[in-house]
């Protein structure tokens, strides 16, 4: 592209390209470079995610920055470089999870002791308590621009939402992996090795069937949990594919004690199932096992990707692997201090903890 002379504009305004009335915008810019805007705010603004920007698509954006014309403007940096030492809290969940019993109550402690620490006071936003994500709208989100920076948690978030504000340079994070939109921070526990752990100790324990319970969903953490569960049934030299992962809708409807004893009787001696916010697919394997007259682990073992819902506590505690949900939120809020600050910051994966629990044995015809 030729590019055009340039005129100053009245009043001292950022010099545009010749023909314009107007200041350029990212949105410009990001069209004629060919990234997303999100790409166009990390380079521009300098901030310490543009470092995971190839150098290429970097140059690309400033020599599209620079034919345009298009310079930050004054005022909105004005406005962005106020503080009010605010961290807000927004979570995509049909109820904010203040009950204790709520699975995501100990991310909420962690953030409150970390944000604490740090001279920060928390906003917790609770526009997701009329839908959950579904009703997460531009006014809804919009909203937490009173706060400094925003921590986002739940399982089904709104992504275009979330991908205007990055775009806008407001410092966001994700608590749980969100690699699906480009420049949005998060932090995350290590699933994929926990879950191929937990895999391996079944493996170790004699089971050669093994099947995997989850919701029907393309989650982040289901995601890294099934790919855990695969990768630890390939490192024990065990049948993988779609038998080995059992997708439900409804598990509570799709998982009966039929389609358990079906699976028992094509040699299936162990099931794994995930964790998920409404421990739904745990539910329905406990209530499948119970309901057909078994026991585990005399008749079957059961290893869960996670820890037991609250009101499910009671009983054997289950084989599987404990999330550090405290470490997490103050990993999170670290992440997010750093973004408010502009400065650099890095949060590696957080690593959960293997639990040997008391479902799981050898299978019946080992004993």
């Amino acid at each position: 592209m030729v590019e055009q002379p340039r005129k100053r504009s009245r009043r001292g305004r950022t010099p545009t390209v010749a023909g314009r009335t107007s200041r350029p915008r990212q949105a410009e810019v990001a069209r004629l470079a060919g990234v997303s805007q999100a790409t166009v705010s990390l380079v521009l603004s300098d901030k310490a995610q543009a470092s995971a920007i190839s150098d290429e698509t970097r140059q690309r954006v400033l020599d599209a920055a620079r034919s345009l014309g298009y310079a930050p403007d004054p005022a909105a940096r004005r406005l962005a470089a106020a503080r009010n030492n605010l961290l807000g809290v927004f979570s995509f969940t049909a109820t904010f999870p203040t009950d204790v019993q709520h699975s995501y109550y100990p991310f909420l402690v962690g953030v409150e002791r970390e944000a604490a620490a740090r001279g920060y006071d928390l906003v917790l936003f609770t526009g997701s308590s009329r839908g959950g994500a579904a009703a997460a709208g531009p006014e809804a989100l919009n909203r937490v621009r009173l706060a400094d920076g925003c921590l986002f948690l739940g399982r089904h978030v709104p992504l275009a939402e979330l991908k205007r504000m990055v775009a806008d340079g407001f410092p966001v994070v994700h608590l749980g992996r969100r690699e699906e939109l480009e420049g949005l921070s998060w932090v995350g526990a290590d699933y994929v090795s926990a879950s191929s752990e937990v895999v391996r100790h079944l493996a170790s324990l004699g089971h050669r069937r093994i099947v995997l319970v989850r919701e029907d969903d393309d989650a982040p953490a289901s995601t890294d949990r099934q790919r855990g569960f695969l990768e630890g049934l390939e490192a024990a030299g065990l049948a993988g594919g779609p038998q080995a992962v059992s997708r439900c809708a409804d598990p509570q409807r799709d998982l009966t004690p039929e389609v358990l004893g079906r699976w028992l009787a094509e040699g299936v001696t162990a099931f794994v199932a995930e964790e998920t916010d409404t421990g739904a697919a745990w539910r329905a394997l406990r209530t499948a096992v119970d309901e057909a007259g078994l026991t585990c682990p005399d008749d079957l073992s059961l290893a869960l990707l996670g820890s037991p819902p609250p009101d499910l506590v009671e009983g054997p505690q289950p084989t599987g692997f404990d999330i550090p949900r405290h470490e997490l939120g103050a990993a999170a809020v670290r992440l997010l201090a750093a973004l408010v600050a502009d400065e650099p910051a890095e949060e590696p994966l957080v690593t959960c903890v293997f639990r040997p629990g008391a479902t799981t044995g050898r299978p019946p015809e080992h004993r």
